[in-house]
């Protein structure tokens, strides 16, 4: 098993992780408060969308937790899909909270109610500040899909919050109350794509997909010009977690002796990790004619060959 994190980086990762959880979880209760005095529909959306931050940190901190464990004799993997589980959860969870927003927005539009602007903008102007430093900290700490589903709760958040701030002087200005319901309907939008995105990825891991930005007739085609190989068959390439790639494919080489096949066999490996970041490989040499049955590769030999003919 391949690990790219050190020790020291997942410990830094979740020092991050615990830091944001605290500030995001007094920010939450910062715009409940707000939001309900100053009668705002868009910083009560703000509040929820930063509850699905909260649970997506938490989550994510979690998962950091579980990706440290070694693997075993259960799990000869380890635990590289908590991550990955993690950020479905997450994802899932702001899709739920766009609808509720899209809901209530709604409501509100039909029913205009008094907004106080100038709470609205003091208030989203700390939670500029705030998702901004937590998303440069993210984005710092790691990029596997865990840690990119809550940094892009957070990118997300720093724009919506600074939608508001625009939003407060226009209402300010104006004192056109449905300007505060608009800004709900675009923060809740915003939410639904950001989820849509780590749901679409982490389905592919989970359902052991091609990983993002891997062809596999790259991969094919870089494996058979290594020198020995003459044929490449039964290749499959999936992730084990986020940033862990993994491939297992049948090679064809010409009978020969096994200090030989070993170099074809590193300079494969090297490719694969060169080229296309695939670190766990299983590779199974065959010198003899092969069909396939029921997904598997059965090698033949030369008489059962020249007798099916």
């Amino acid at each position: 098993m391949h690990v790219h994190a050190s020790h020291g980086g997942g410990e830094r990762t979740s020092k991050v992780l615990r830091v944001s959880l605290v500030v995001t979880l007094a920010y939450i209760i910062l715009l409940m408060v707000a939001g309900l005095r100053a009668h705002s529909l868009a910083l009560l959306s703000e509040a929820g969308h930063n509850l699905s931050d909260f649970l997506a940190l938490l989550l994510s901190l979690t998962a950091v937790y579980l990706e440290s464990r070694p693997p075993s004799s259960t799990k000869t993997y380890g635990y590289h899909r908590a991550g990955v589980l993690a950020a479905l959860v997450n994802a899932v969870s702001l899709v739920a909270v766009s609808f509720l927003i899209f809901y209530e927005a709604f409501r509100r539009l039909q029913n205009p109610e008094h907004v106080h602007a100038s709470t609205m903008i003091w208030v989203a102007a700390a939670g500029v500040v705030m998702n901004g430093g937590i998303a440069l900290l993210l984005f710092r700490s790691g990029r596997d899909v865990n840690i990119r589903s809550a940094l892009l709760h957070e990118i997300g958040d720093t724009l919506s919050t600074a939608a508001v701030i625009i939003g407060g002087w226009a209402i300010l200005v104006t004192d056109q109350y449905w300007i505060d319901s608009a800004l709900s309907f675009g923060i809740g939008a915003l939410i639904l794509w950001s989820g849509y995105g780590i749901v679409r990825e982490t389905l592919n891991i989970l359902l052991e997909g091609t990983p993002r930005g891997i062809k596999l007739d790259r991969v094919e085609a870089a494996m058979r010009s290594i020198e020995g190989v003459n044929d490449v068959h039964d290749l499959h390439v999936w992730s084990i977690g986020s940033e862990s790639h993994a491939l297992s494919a049948h090679i064809t080489i010409a009978d020969i002796p096994p200090s030989i096949s070993e170099r074809i066999l590193r300079d494969v490996k090297e490719c694969l990790l060169h080229d296309f970041h695939i670190d766990h490989t299983t590779i199974q040499f065959e010198h003899a004619v092969c069909e396939v049955a029921h997904g598997c590769v059965i090698p033949v030999s030369e008489s059962e060959e020249h007798h099916s003919h």
